[in-house]
């Protein structure tokens, strides 16, 4: 049997250990021979994948402009593009198909652990971990605007009731709160034997968390007029996709206080900067390239 020879571009350790190790789980050694590289693909790299059946790759690299046409005139033996991501949004699909190039994508992932994620968020948040850890770092063991709130009885508003909304769902149940949700598709059945609820969008913006699809229908769903109708001291959560909230309109419902705070895992300009990398040693340089990250992150 012929070995496929896959290209890995901008690899991390943990992406060289996890694919090792799922060739021996799989017993594919034989099948398939992988090769790391830390460098991104880009116009100069591209022709390293030149003898390789397939490259695999982040999704920010398959919004390169014409980086299908590119592999196609410098990488001839590639037919299969693997993103290392669910998303695929800017991924050239019919340009790909044109040239006989498949691409595929991770089919999702564990809906539990981003619900989970998402909820560590929120205790986080409400209880000022994030401050509270840097003060005793110092030293300082005041309570002096660390103190949150019950969570139980408290209205918890969830956008998008697909896999990850619905474990969301049976965890903010069992936290005693009361859960309102909005998708396009309700699943009212799930809704009655669980016991929450769906509602209009207006009704359900006051404290949110967010497991919606990016689409042109949801790009900056959560924008000004949403932030000005949700209730005061409400807390944002957003563990889906950046875009669908407005930066901007996050950064001055913020500074007014409108907003109690937010928790990001997702960001919508993050594909513009740098993240995985450590800049801890990184000195006179505007890593942001923005200041409105290092508002939301500070």
């Amino acid at each position: 049997m012929t070995q496929k020879k896959i290209l890995f571009f901008d690899s991390k350790l943990y992406d060289e250990k996890t694919f090792k190790e799922a060739l021996k789980t799989l017993n594919a050694q034989d099948k398939l021979r992988f090769t790391f590289l830390q460098s991104k693909l880009n116009d100069e790299t591209v022709t390293e994948a030149q003898g390789y059946d397939g490259i695999c790759i982040v999704h920010q690299d398959a919004r390169i402009p014409n980086i299908i046409e590119k592999i196609h005139e410098n990488c001839s033996s590639v037919k299969i593009i693997a993103l290392r991501s669910a998303g695929h949004r800017g991924s050239s699909l019919e340009i790909a198909k044109n040239y006989g190039i498949e691409i595929c994508r991770v089919p999702h992932y564990s809906p539990h652990a981003v619900a989970e994620h998402s909820v560590a968020l929120l205790l986080s948040l409400n209880r000022n971990m994030h401050h509270a850890f840097f003060r005793t770092k110092q030293h300082n063991f005041t309570l002096d605007g660390l103190v949150g709130v019950d969570l139980f009885g408290k209205t918890v508003g969830i956008i998008g009731t697909g896999g990850i909304g619905m474990c969301a769902v049976n965890i903010f149940l069992g936290f005693g709160c009361k859960v309102l949700c909005y998708d396009i598709k309700p699943d009212e059945e799930a809704a009655k034997r669980k016991g929450f609820e769906y509602v209009t969008m207006d009704e359900l913006l006051q404290k949110m968390s967010l497991y919606a699809p990016l689409n042109n229908s949801t790009y900056h769903l959560i924008d000004k007029a949403a932030f000005d109708k949700m209730k005061q001291g409400a807390m944002l959560i957003n563990t889906s996709r950046g875009p669908l909230v407005d930066a901007k309109a996050l950064v001055e419902c913020l500074k007014s206080k409108k907003l109690r705070g937010a928790a990001l895992d997702v960001y919508e300009f993050k594909d513009k900067y740098y993240f995985f990398n450590d800049y801890s040693q990184t000195v006179g340089e505007n890593i942001f390239g923005s200041d409105f990250l290092f508002k939301l992150a500070f």
